[in-house]
């Protein structure tokens, strides 16, 4: 079992800033495509952003020019800056792994962590 492990959540007011980090174990020969998803109470979990193996990034519209994903690939890390924040951003955030690589890669699949929770008050 792999475990991803998110923190950097918290409460702000509208306009705040937050950045919210991802880590995996990492294991020699094996791929990262990381991705952070967000559920609000009562909705569907949606995505935010991701970035692949690659380092190409992709955002949805609502977050674009707002968030900024990047990674520390020597540490495994994926960080997700947010910006002027806004109380629509409420939700608790999960951080997807999906892992690939050669038959060595032992832990290949898809993997979630638990969520760190955002508030933005207004």
């Amino acid at each position: 079992q792999v475990q991803v492990v998110e923190s950097g959540g918290g409460s702000v007011q509208a306009g705040g800033s937050l950045k919210l980090s991802c880590v995996v174990p990492r294991v020699p020969l094996c791929t990262y495509d990381m991705t952070w998803f967000r559920q609000a109470p009562g909705k569907e979990r949606e995505f935010v952003s991701g970035i692949d193996k690659d380092g190409v990034a992709r955002n949805a519209d609502p977050v674009k020019g707002r968030f900024i994903i990047s990674r520390d690939s020597a540490k495994n890390t994926v960080f997700l800056q947010m910006n002027s924040l806004k109380p629509e951003d409420t939700a608790m955030y999960y951080c997807k792994v999906s892992i690939d690589g050669p038959w060595v890669c032992r832990t290949r699949g898809v993997y979630w962590g638990q969520g760190t929770q955002v508030t933005v008050s207004s």
